[in-house]
């Protein structure tokens, strides 16, 4: 006779063993989420800090630029009933206001379509740019625009022609750029050439300015023609009005060094995107030859239409400028505040002339700025302006510019050197 095994199952305790589990399991889950979002939390906060630290928060920056100083001024005048402002009150738009919190909340400037697809796409934010102190002529919902796909001209489509001069107003004479010098290896240029008849360092003194191009075949549609593939010439360029500003600072008393380097044509193997290294090379070397170097002047165009960037004083067109500043140059302020100097200086004769200064982080975001304090990068009208229009600006940079000069030179002489 076979024995029969009887097996019983306790309900009642398989079940409060069952709750005891899923209660343990629980618990466990909400404290691993809880630490996961803790962790989370102080590495976006750390992230926050690391990038505060580094560069002022844009869309704060850009929104206190953009604010008029009257708007300031009236805010003075309600915590202080004895301080009167002069400057009108532009008031605080709903433009703004929607502006700022959009750029907040996404990172996205609602004035700017291209912001949109810079979160998403890779190498469309280096072109990001933001503005920390506004001018006349700004407008806070257009920033400065790169021309990241200039390449140099086939020699088939290199123009030939010269740019007019409008009656009255000849531009001084500008010779054919030099020929091309040896092409050294990449990462290395030219050391920058002696300098032209009529330079005031022919009278023994050393260059305080030193002017250059780090895109120099950057040019203008009146020029090579509207259907053009694009806006650049070996032969006629921004080039040109650099040697203007250095031509008419040299008449101002002020010691001018230019370099007209063709780093297309004499780099082996150039490579647009190393731009920044060889002008880099050339500013050394410009600073090893003369060392009262001051002031340094990377010069531009923009690549925005005509109605972006010309203004009308007194009657005549002029090209209007950007002074962009690198924030990856740790001492960005000491760069910042000569331009603003700049700036200030300029809009007292040629108001409407400036349209602010902005800052890139992005992309290179140094732009060379890191070896003087007084290195500013200027953008001079845009594709669509004239060469003549471009020369008017040059000549107010360089009245400003010698203007400046002269004052810290007569402020040093009643100071005496320092000890």
């Amino acid at each position: 006779m076979k024995k029969r095994t009887i097996i019983t199952l306790d309900l009642a305790k398989q079940s409060n063993k069952l709750r005891q589990l899923l209660a343990t399991g629980r618990t466990f889950a909400v404290l691993s989420f809880c630490s996961m979002f803790f962790f989370i939390l102080i590495g976006a906060a750390g992230i926050a800090q690391r990038q505060a630290s580094a560069e002022p928060v844009s869309s704060m920056k850009g929104f206190a630029a953009s604010l008029s100083s009257g708007f300031f001024g009236r805010m003075l005048e309600m915590e202080l009933p004895a301080f009167q402002t002069a400057q009108q009150n532009e008031g605080l738009s709903g433009k703004q206001v929607s502006g700022l919190v959009m750029r907040l909340l996404t990172d996205i400037n609602p004035y700017d379509p291209k912001s949109m697809l810079a979160v998403e796409m890779p190498g469309m934010k280096k072109n990001t740019s933001f503005l920390i102190r506004r001018g006349e002529g700004t407008d806070v919902s257009v920033g400065p625009e790169d021309d990241d796909d200039l390449l140099p001209p086939a020699p088939s489509e290199q123009p030939s022609d010269e740019p007019s001069t409008p009656s009255g107003e000849p531009p001084q004479q500008t010779p054919e750029p030099p020929p091309a010098t040896p092409a050294p290896t990449p990462g290395t240029s030219a050391t920058p050439s002696a300098p032209p008849a009529g330079s005031g360092q022919e009278d023994g003194k050393d260059a305080v300015v030193f002017i250059y191009h780090t895109h120099n075949q950057e040019s203008w549609y009146p020029v090579v023609g509207k259907d053009a593939k694009s806006a650049d010439s070996p032969k006629t360029n921004v080039t040109l009005v650099g040697e203007r500003m250095a031509e008419q600072l040299d008449k101002m008393g002020v010691p001018t060094m230019h370099s007209d380097q063709n780093y297309a044509a004499t780099i082996k193997d150039y490579n647009y995107a190393y731009s920044y290294k060889y002008s880099k090379k050339t500013v050394q070397d410009a600073m090893a030859q003369d060392k009262q170097l001051k002031y340094i002047f990377d010069i531009h165009r923009d690549s925005q239409g005509r109605s972006l960037t010309t203004t009308t004083i007194n009657g005549k067109s002029y090209a209007q400028v950007f002074f962009i500043i690198g924030h990856k140059n740790e001492n960005w302020e000491e760069n910042e505040a000569f331009a603003a100097r700049l700036q200030t200086e300029l809009e007292k004769d040629y108001k409407g002339l400036s349209r602010g200064i902005w800052a890139k982080s992005e992309g290179n975001g140094e732009y060379n700025q890191s070896l003087s304090p007084g290195s500013v990068l200027i953008e001079i009208g845009g594709v669509d302006n004239t060469p003549e229009e471009c020369y008017r600006t040059a000549d107010a940079l360089a009245e400003v510019i010698a203007d400046i000069y002269h004052e810290d030179t007569d402020a040093k002489k009643v100071t005496g050197p320092a000890s």
